[in-house]
């Protein structure tokens, strides 16, 4: 694909994040973080997106992604979550919690803020003992935190200690976190099950718990619609995508075969929510489209070199019901696209805002796709 364009950084890169935009903004994104794993030095990355400017005739952008600005970090980068447009909250392996200042006007990165032992196996004092912080989400001034100790931790940027903590949320390992609204959080954890967790309660029980039916997969990662509170997205060990609908039942409504390994990260588009984007151990970057009847579409079968798999559906006007939450979304409309035809290594993250994508990997390597709906 064309309007691809890779970064080769030496570096085995666990997260990539788009810096959120002003809300007035029409530009598209231009900056964006990365974080390191399984390297002998873990760093934080500012990078540009590359030279806007240089738009060729076609409108095809030129310029690679160029590195601004970069800090070493302790430990593996975990997860990472832009807390506004100059600080990002970095989970680390350690068992800390960092906050990092980009400074814009000299292009540096500092360590602003630090939770040290914020996850821990036995107890905060000893120097071992740290466990590792698995996700964060931040809804800016609060970030909550979770880990492989089962701990959910709820910061306040501007508080040097944690404002809750629920010690023994969970038995098994948390794997990641988002916020359902601005009191209520969702976790999954390593033996399948999905829960809500409600901080106006001062009881340290989930409110919900969701479980996926017969095998206790782990789950990996997990995101709620933009729009539709009640629609979230979770992946797991099994590469499959599970649908939820949080007002009803307790299993997802639907499972849909994904990738072969691992599913690392589930992101709805934010603004743009009836596409969907996920990746894998196995090296595949799938973008899931039900925004429009796949039968009133030409089929390119390799347009732009992707391969893209339309699947039989049936003609229904689901225009009011979310196309996420048919029974079998595939059977009614639903293109699916892997955005890396040529797999390599793992594809470890992705994150997707307005037109352009930013996904790594283990093969050292940064992608920003900047046409996604070209």
């Amino acid at each position: 694909m064309e309007d691809v364009s890779a970064k080769f950084v030496s570096q085995k890169i666990s997260r990539t994040r788009w810096r959120p935009l002003p809300a007035a903004a029409l530009q598209p994104p231009d900056l964006f973080a990365t974080g390191s794993w399984d390297n002998e030095d873990n760093r934080i990355s500012i990078w540009s997106a590359g030279d806007l400017g240089n738009a060729g005739l076609n409108g095809e952008y030129h310029g690679e992604p160029h590195l601004l600005c970069d800090i070493q970090h302790n430990g593996d980068v975990m997860d990472m979550q832009f807390l506004d447009q100059e600080r990002i909250v970095v989970a680390s392996s350690t068992g800390a919690v960092t906050i990092f200042r980009h400074h814009q006007n000299n292009q540096t990165l500092s360590a602003n803020h630090r939770w040290e032992k914020a996850h821990y196996h036995v107890d905060q004092d000893t120097s071992c003992g740290g466990a590792a912080c698995t996700g964060v989400v931040c809804n800016n001034p609060e970030i909550v935190t979770v880990g492989e100790d089962g701990r959910i931790n709820l910061f306040r940027a501007d508080q040097k200690d944690a404002v809750r903590t629920i010690d023994n949320a969970d038995s098994s390992t948390l794997h990641a976190v988002t916020f359902l609204r601005t009191t209520e959080i969702l976790t999954v954890n390593s033996i399948g099950q999905l829960k809500i967790w409600d901080f106006r309660q001062q009881r340290n029980e989930p409110s919900q718990i969701f479980s996926l039916a017969g095998d206790r997969v782990p789950l990996h990662c997990v995101d709620r619609h933009p729009n539709q509170q009640h629609i979230v997205a979770t992946g797991g060990q099994d590469g499959m995508l599970s649908i939820w609908d949080i007002r009803q039942g307790t299993m997802p409504v639907s499972l849909l075969n994904a990738h072969e390994a691992e599913m690392w990260e589930v992101h709805f588009h934010p603004s743009d929510p009836d596409h969907l984007f996920t990746c894998s151990e196995d090296g595949s970057l799938w973008h899931w489209d039900t925004s429009t009847n796949v039968s009133e579409k030409p089929s390119f079968l390799h347009q732009g070199g992707r391969s893209t798999a339309y699947l039989s559906h049936s003609t229904i006007n689901q225009s009011v019901v979310s196309a996420w939450l048919s029974n079998d979304p595939t059977k009614d409309r639903m293109e699916i696209t892997n955005l890396i035809p040529n797999q390599t290594l793992s594809v470890n993250s992705l994150d997707v805002l307005g037109p352009c994508l930013v996904y790594g990997t283990d093969a050292e390597a940064i992608y920003v796709n900047r046409q996604l709906f070209a």
